[in-house]
C-alpha cells in the first residue's frame, strides 16, 4: 500500500484508504452531488479490496477527498475511475487533479496504459476534469455511449458516457 507525502500548499496528505475511512468517505460522497451515493458496504469493500487503486486526501485527520478506481478483470491495462469527490472546503485548488496524478504514479499502477470512466452528459465539470487530464498527458480523449437511461430502470438517471484517455503516457 503506497502513500505519498504532505501537500504543503493545502496541508493535505494522500494515502490509500483504510477500512475505518468508509463512513467518512460515505459522508463525503453524500455531500458531493451529483455523485451517486452507494451503500456504506460498498465503500467498506472499496477501502478493503480496492485500497491499492483508490486514494484518500486527508487534512487535519479529516477525509477531504476520495477517488475510487479499479482494474477491470477483462482489461488489465486499464484503470477505471469510478468516483472523484472533493469536499467543498478544499475545492478550486486542483486537489482532484493532484489526487488522480498521485494515484496514477503509484508503482502498482505503472502497467495501466488507459484510463476509463463514465460521466453523465450534463456533468460538465467532470468532462472538463478528464479532458484536462488527457491534455496534461498528451493523450487522446474520446467518448462513446455506455449505459443508456433505460438500463437504470425506474431510477431517474441520465445515460452514462464512457470516457477513454489513451495512451496514458506519463507526464
Amino acid at each position: 500500500m503506497e502513500t505519498r507525502g504532505n501537500r504543503e500548499e493545502t496541508g493535505v496528505t494522500f494515502r490509500a484508504p483504510r477500512i475505518e475511512d468508509a463512513t467518512a468517505i460515505y459522508d463525503l460522497i453524500r455531500r458531493s452531488p451529483p455523485l451517486d451515493l452507494n451503500s456504506l458496504y460498498c465503500y467498506l469493500l472499496l477501502c478493503d479490496h480496492f485500497r491499492n487503486t483508490c486514494i484518500t486526501a486527508e487534512r487535519e485527520s479529516v477525509i477531504v477527498g476520495f477517488i475510487s478506481a479499479y482494474i477491470p478483470p477483462e482489461k488489465p491495462g486499464t484503470i477505471f475511475v469510478w468516483q472523484v469527490a472533493v469536499d467543498e472546503s478544499v475545492r478550486n485548488r486542483s486537489l482532484a487533479t493532484t489526487m488522480l496524478e498521485d494515484l496514477l504514479e503509484r508503482k502498482s499502477l505503472s502497467h495501466a496504459r488507459c484510463l476509463e470512466t463514465t460521466v453523465t452528459p450534463s456533468n460538465r465539470a467532470s468532462m472538463e476534469f478528464f479532458r484536462s487530464i488527457a491534455r496534461t498527458r498528451d493523450a487522446a480523449f474520446s467518448t462513446e455511449p455506455c449505459y443508456s437511461e433505460e438500463l437504470f430502470g425506474t431510477e431517474d438517471h441520465e445515460a452514462e458516457l464512457l470516457i477513454r484517455i489513451d495512451p496514458l503516457a506519463r507526464p
